[in-house]
């Protein structure tokens, strides 16, 4: 039986048929590098490019992956994250990428393609050359011409990685398997050539911003037609003949008939038996097929979403910005349904996938109401998985890559991102056991032979009601600490409590939803009336740092103008204190600097707001390329002038393009493609973690989603604002289901109740959502 035989079961016909556009999109010249498509769209696929975002530290990669797998096979260029778009060598395609992180992460097993015998080892001086007039890019498909003359093509399955390379006519046609070599820190590696057609690997390594607990992965690459020779390598040392060594292998082909060389790479973070499983379960079709079927899988999850109406590039950046919001998190489960949990141990997911890969601090903002909305049945089986997590580990996640915890950046933000699953009904048979955890993680504070670090300042916070910002202080733990950024941690920490408090009321637990909803006001506690603004306090409860709020201390990757505004859970109780409604809107205007935005919103982005990717210190004006500031614009929901918030996320929009520079700051997993999206509907979580979404104007003339109708039971709701525009972008009035709507907020219940929401759209603005009762309520 041949070997594409053996494996043919695989993933075949478990996908669905490819949806065409019902009315086809115009598609101009795509970017240098892009996928070209003719000039009607036949796919909502053609309208993506994968490399938006790979320049000026977008850190996105064009390479293959098919929604929330497992596997991300990438051409590794040479930057610390993986691909950049001004670099010209590739050093190897790898398996394993995150989209947008701002470290060093992933990168493993990089995989190159060479001709001539095997002189060095080391990645950075094999690098081939390329150009990106021979370079393209797809959902699920990337292949470039390398300046060696050999053809690269990747495409993936959930599990698999599948590499195609067309040679030169030659006897030395190898390809290298570096698995010593990676985008962070390699403990341990060792490789194995199994038989003339297999190599196997164990990867054990450690990194993201700092040094963590290690994690390792395993996996096995079978070749389509045997090799002619192969070796290995320890060091720099080549042994030719070698079955086996510790840093890499090369296997070797003759390609002076056949020219064409396919393999396929599974991967597991259990153990070598789950990659070969992966491989059985995954493996055996030809490049194209498993290409086809990657292609159908995304075309299917972007029908979900259809738009009318806009520009054809701001279609290809809206539909890149969808794409990149499916990617994380991934699949950690093997077929067989084991997975390494972060006790170490091996469980068995049943009744739901394991998903891991956890930017919390930076989607439980957007991406994971996205997901919410769009893809609940995964989303259902994420939280799971994170509540899976703490009963495995003993303490709910902070930033957690593959097996492990980071514990970069800080706050509390699996709790929102816990009870927005609840909130949107996605914990159905988990709530208790999802509280339980949200609960310890409240309440205490990891002791020291844990690898998380939880609410690290938690004792501070439940005795005096604030997070002490504490200059200098040693680090306990490997990440990021809430006392380097005690004003911060604060105000998220209060946010995390407010949410929680509503789930506790919700399940009866009602002196915990009393204590909780008590500590959400504790945004007070760090408010100086000297200033106006939010300050940290040192132990003492002095407090602390600069007085000019734009040159703060105390708050992670932002200034006190930009944290003032993170108090989702209780925008009046914030308004009052800073003087009412009119000095929070002069405060507001300032800061988006609001007068100049008028007169020319993309020059305000691009010239007054931002400042490079990662200036997040030292201004006093809105940044919209971090997290801290991406509810800040709907505040205007809330202080009687919605129609500014219009004006300010339009002008934001501005700062997505289909461009390989067209991300605004890291994508950090899909967080800030999915505000994109959001934005770009119309319908925004401005109050993460509960059920709040604030309305402003989409910049589509209509918007068709299809829902999934286990959540929503009309399976489809529809927003149209007819004539929208640069200048008609002002609401004049609001229906739902054909009845008037004059609130700037809709609730879950609502938006699964109704099937349309139609906005009239004008050139002034109007007193719609002015009335008194249509701000989003606080939650008290």
């Amino acid at each position: 039986m041949t070997w594409t035989r053996q494996f043919a079961l695989g993933l075949a016909g478990t996908l669905a048929a490819t949806a065409l556009l019902t009315a086809p999109a115009t598609a101009q010249d795509a970017p240098s590098g892009a996928q070209a498509g003719p000039s009607a769209a036949a796919h909502l696929t053609d309208l993506v490019d994968p490399f938006i975002g790979t320049q000026n530290e977008g850190n996105t990669y064009p390479g293959a992956a098919v929604p929330f797998g497992m596997v991300q096979l990438s051409p590794d260029t040479g930057h610390n994250t993986g691909y950049d778009y001004a670099q010209d060598h590739i050093r190897g395609f790898s398996l394993v990428h995150l989209s947008g992180v701002g470290c060093g992460l992933g990168g493993d097993l990089p995989v190159l393609p060479v001709t001539g015998d095997v002189t060095t080892t080391d990645y950075a001086r094999y690098a081939a050359g390329f150009g990106h007039d021979d370079e393209s890019a797809s959902p699920g498909y990337y292949r470039v011409g390398l300046d060696s003359g050999i053809e690269a093509e990747l495409t993936a399955t959930a599990r698999t990685g599948v590499q195609r390379y067309t040679f030169p006519a030659t006897a030395k046609a190898d390809v290298l398997l570096n698995a010593g070599q990676s985008l962070h820190a390699k403990v341990a590696t060792k490789v194995e050539i199994l038989d003339d057609h297999t190599v196997r690997t164990t990867l054990t390594g450690r990194g993201f911003c700092q040094d963590t607990k290690a994690y390792t992965l395993h996996t096995i690459t079978h070749f389509d037609r045997p090799f002619t020779a192969y070796g290995t390598w320890d060091g720099s040392t080549v042994t030719d003949g070698a079955r086996s060594g510790s840093d890499g292998a090369y296997v070797r082909f003759d390609t002076t008939k056949d020219r064409t060389v396919e393999a396929t790479t599974a991967l597991s973070y259990v153990d070598a038996r789950g990659a070969a499983g992966n491989l059985r379960a995954e493996g055996g079709r030809s490049f194209d097929a498993v290409r086809r079927a990657a292609g159908r899988a995304w075309e299917d999850r972007l029908d979900d979403v259809r738009v009318r109406g806009g520009a054809d590039g701001l279609r290809r950046t809206f539909y890149s910005s969808l794409y990149r919001s499916f990617l994380a998190p991934n699949i950690g489960s093997d077929a067989d349904g084991r997975y390494t949990g972060w006790d170490q141990r091996i469980h068995r997911a049943q009744g739901f996938t394991y998903y891991q890969n956890w930017s919390l601090w930076d989607t439980y903002r957007t991406q994971s109401q996205l997901l919410s909305l769009l893809a609940p049945r995964e989303a259902r089986d994420m939280a799971v998985s994170v509540v899976h997590i703490a009963e495995e580990s003993g303490w709910l996640p902070k930033w957690g890559y593959g097996t492990v915890e980071t514990n970069i950046m800080t706050g509390d933000p699996v709790t929102p991102f816990l009870t927005n699953a609840y909130q949107q009904g996605l914990l159905g048979g988990y709530e208790e056991r999802a509280y339980r955890a949200l609960r310890k993680n409240a309440d205490g504070v990891p002791p020291a032979d844990s690898p998380a670090v939880g609410r690290e300042a938690n004792r501070e916070y439940l005795a005096n009601g604030f997070a002490p910002y504490v200059k200098g202080r040693p680090h306990a733990k490997p990440g990021d600490s809430d006392y380097d950024h005690g004003a911060s941690a604060t105000l998220e920490y209060a946010l995390s409590d407010a949410m929680l408090a509503r789930m506790a009321e919700d399940l009866g637990h009602r002196a915990d939803a009393a204590r909780y909803a008590a500590r959400a006001q504790n945004y007070r506690k760090v408010f100086d009336p000297s200033t106006g603004f939010f300050r940290a306090r040192d132990a003492s409860g002095a407090f602390t740092g600069p007085a000019d709020p734009a040159q703060s201390e105390g708050f992670h990757e932002g200034t006190s103008w930009q944290y003032q505004w993170l108090v989702p859970q209780d925008i009046p109780g914030m308004v009052g204190l800073i003087g009412g409604q009119a000095a929070a809107n002069a405060r507001l205007d300032s800061f988006f600097a609001y007068d100049r935005l008028l007169a020319d919103p993309a020059k305000t982005a691009r010239e007054v707001w931002v400042n490079g990717p990662y200036a997040y210190y030292n201004a006093d004006k809105y940044n919209p390329q971090n997290e801290p500031d991406l509810i800040a614009p709907y505040t205007y929901l809330s202080t009687g002038q919605p129609w500014k918030t219009t004006d300010v996320v339009h002008a934001a929009l501005t700062l997505f393009t289909d461009a390989p520079t067209g991300m605004t700051g890291n994508d950090d997993l899909g967080t800030m493609s999915a505000w994109m999206v959001l934005s770009s509907i119309g319908v925004f979580p401005v109050q993460p973690g509960y059920d709040t979404w604030g309305l402003s104007t989409p910049v589509f003339d209509r918007v068709d989603l299809t829902l999934d109708r286990r959540y929503h039971p009309h399976g489809r709701l529809t927003i149209t604002a007819p004539g929208t525009s640069g200048t008609d972008r002002y609401i004049q009035a609001a229906r739902v289901d054909g009845a008037p709507y004059g609130r700037t907020y809709l609730t879950t219940a609502e938006l699964r109740a109704h099937r349309s929401l139609s906005l009239t759209v004008g050139p002034r603005p109007s007193d719609w959502g002015t009335s008194a009762d249509a701000a989003p309520p606080a939650l008290r």
